[in-house]
């Protein structure tokens, strides 16, 4: 037989031994061993007339359709539930928890669970489970890696059983559904001039008034109170708390990061490489959680638009896409874009940087920003205090010049 038809013949093979086994039940080696030596007692039998050849035909028969019945009714009232699976950084473990419940007052055995994760197609987790008490729980716990940002979807844990004589493979399906969020890394810096570069002189002196207006207000939104220090005005002593502790007690009021936010611009809806984009939402969940400890920060991507808050940033990140449709307009607030698109950078707001990946080669002639040089680590490059003194390329300064003139 030619190999390719070799191929074939093994794959139907094995669809068809799927098919029965999920929806009836497939004869093992044993079982197969054991109705070819019936049928081959019976056709003796039928010759020969002899009558022990009968009953050795007869028991195999009753063997196998009791190895045929068993199985399917062994695992059918088991019920399988899924405990929420935690989140966890891209690289890390997820935990997963499966619980085999045995309702029955009966004592189940020797059954296989398989979990279809979507992380591992190919080879799924498995466990053989000895014996699950009657009126009493299995618990499974494994871990499975990540090496990929995304959200992962769980579905259907397979339960295969042959008990108790193994001629025969039983296996059925339970739903255990579940949802887990595979974050982007963040990287650790100590600086990142990008971000504190869009603090400008103006926004500054209205935080500074801001925090002056609280400081010398009397009332005001307190954030936590602290012993008295020498040098602390009189007025900001709670002295409520003062007379309950016997020691003066300083309110300490909470601090107005201004009016005016950073938007953390991600270009998802451009066209990416795949590498590039990865490295992009890395640097992204990274400036974010840099910006969201020192000032009002905001992400934008084109499936989501402008959100913000720490869940839902991250699970924004977990799941975006390169190409995706825009949903949303663009932010007309400074902004850090983040994009592989040169072009497109002409058309941010005024006082906004970028940073842009690129395999281009431009003549540079101004603006603010920074290129990814693939072959340097992206913490040192996103910490580099030159990196926001570097001017974009000249084709998009020219076309930003140009659209300043026809305005």
């Amino acid at each position: 037989m030619p190999i390719g038809n070799h191929h074939f013949f093994i794959l139907m093979l094995n669809r068809a031994t799927t098919w029965l086994e999920t929806n009836w039940v497939a004869p093992a080696y044993a079982g197969w061993l054991l109705g070819i030596l019936t049928i081959c007692f019976f056709g003796a039998a039928t010759n020969t007339m002899a009558g022990w050849l009968y009953v050795l035909s007869g028991v195999g028969i009753a063997l196998l359709g009791v190895g045929a019945v068993l199985p399917a009714r062994s695992i059918r009232s088991l019920q399988v539930t899924r405990a929420p699976i935690l989140p966890v950084t891209a690289g890390a473990e997820l935990v997963i928890t499966l619980t085999i419940d045995n309702p029955t007052p009966q004592i189940q055995t020797l059954f296989q669970v398989q979990d279809l994760t979507p992380l591992s197609r190919l080879n799924p987790p498995l466990t053989v489970v000895e014996q699950v008490l009657p009126q009493n729980q299995y618990r499974w716990v494994y871990r499975v890696a990540t090496e990929q940002r995304g959200v992962y979807q769980w579905e259907k844990v397979a339960l295969r059983s042959g008990a108790p004589i193994g001629l025969f493979w039983c296996q059925r399906y339970r739903q255990a559904p579940a949802i887990a969020y595979v974050y982007p890394q963040v990287l650790k810096l100590d600086r990142c001039p990008l971000i504190d570069s869009m603090g400008s002189t103006d926004r500054a002196l209205v935080r500074q008034s801001a925090n002056r207006h609280l400081e010398a207000a009397n009332e005001g939104i307190t954030r936590s109170l602290r012993p008295y220090r020498y040098g602390d005005p009189m007025r900001s002593i709670h002295w409520r708390t003062s007379a309950k502790y016997g020691t003066f007690q300083v309110r300490e009021l909470e601090i107005d990061r201004g009016g005016q936010e950073i938007v953390i611009y991600l270009d998802s809806g451009a066209n990416w490489d795949a590498a590039d984009f990865e490295q992009a939402v890395v640097a992204a969940c990274t400036m974010y959680f840099y910006a969201d400890a020192r000032l009002s920060v905001k992400l934008w991507t084109a499936g989501t638009g402008l959100i913000s808050g720490t869940q839902r940033v991250l699970e924004t990140l977990a799941a975006v896409q390169r190409a995706e449709p825009t949903q949303a307009p663009l932010p007309t607030v400074p902004v850090v874009c983040l994009t592989s698109q040169a072009q497109h950078l002409h058309t941010l707001p005024t006082g906004s940087q970028w940073i842009l990946w690129t395999q281009e080669r431009s003549t540079p002639s101004g603006g603010v920003g920074m290129t990814i040089d693939r072959r340097q680590s992206l913490a040192q490059q996103l910490s580099n205090p030159n990196a926001s003194r570097q001017p974009a390329p000249s084709y998009v300064q020219s076309s930003s010049t140009q659209n300043a003139h026809l305005n």
